[in-house]
């Protein structure tokens, strides 16, 4: 049995620097807005179960992100800047002449938080799940990571496909023990489809699973997140090691840093998923803070 939606949004396509982007929108026009930007390998259809829990009207926009979900796929290599600029458009596509609330779950909320550093003036509000960069990288590895990269162009990415539903539905569940059967089914429908073969296989693009060629760069993103000035929420679920990472940037950085300002939340019994594992405590801790302003 799969899961029913209890509020339906809407699906809309837009041109956004060559590709064709698919988003979800919930709510009516006229409402205040929530852009949510999903994280690597989801789609912005699986806030479905947070949306439908939320008690608050909001016009909720959330893109798939070029390469995942319904949007087109870039079929070569892709590089963040890339999610920075697409966010951009989308903003001002949506919201040109009002500051915006982003709310971004992992690889979602990385971009949200340094798109509110780069331009501070854009964002009112940052609500950040689970997205907290990464651990920074060794230049010394550098010529190693150009050579794995270059060696991966020598053959096009693929990924596994699946002979039915019954058989991705085990493997979501697995990594999210907390999840209910009929979400992991909505789930798998939004990130795989059956082709014209009878196979189920995976909308995200696999090119997605090349190595970066370009190292992460941890002192730059804290550079960008030293400007934030948006009122922010940090949310974690009690299982992963985002406490951990927010433990030790209290300890290296100073008292007024954006991040240690913020209000922070951690939700019982979850791991990184948390809008899949529980996504009534997330809507409730996100109705509380919007309300609160």
């Amino acid at each position: 049995m799969t899961y029913q939606p209890i509020k339906e949004g809407v699906s809309t396509f837009l041109d956004i620097r060559g590709k064709k982007y698919h988003l979800k929108i919930w709510g009516q026009s006229d409402a205040p807005k929530l852009f949510y930007l999903h994280g690597w390998a989801d789609t912005g259809t699986t806030f479905q179960f947070v949306v439908d829990k939320m008690r608050s009207n909001w016009q909720i926009i959330a893109p798939d992100w070029r390469g995942f979900g319904k949007t087109e796929h870039q079929n070569s290599s892709y590089w963040f800047p890339d999610y920075l600029a697409d966010l951009d458009f989308i903003l001002e596509a949506y919201s040109p002449d009002e500051t915006v609330i982003i709310m971004g779950h992992s690889m979602g909320a990385n971009i949200a938080s340094l798109y509110a550093g780069i331009k501070p003036e854009r964002v009112n509000q940052l609500i950040n799940i689970e997205g907290f960069g990464l651990s920074d990288s060794d230049p010394n590895n550098a010529p190693d990571t150009y050579r794995r990269w270059l060696q991966k162009q020598e053959s096009a990415p693929t990924f596994n496909g699946y002979s039915s539903y019954d058989e991705l539905i085990p493997k979501i569940t697995k990594r999210n023990p907390s999840m209910k059967l009929d979400r992991a089914a909505f789930v798998a429908r939004e990130w795989a489809y059956e082709d014209s073969n009878g196979h189920i296989s995976l909308r995200a693009d696999p090119y997605h699973k090349l190595p970066n060629a370009v190292q992460y760069r941890r002192l730059e993103a804290e550079a960008c997140w030293k400007n934030i000035i948006a009122r922010t929420l940090l949310i974690w679920g009690e299982h992963t090691n985002f406490k951990k990472e927010m433990d030790l940037l209290k300890k290296t950085t100073s008292a007024n840093h954006p991040f240690t300002q913020a209000k922070c939340v951690c939700v019982s019994n979850t791991g990184h998923m948390i809008h899949f594992e529980n996504p009534e405590s997330l809507a409730a801790i996100l109705d509380d803070f919007l309300s609160s302003d």
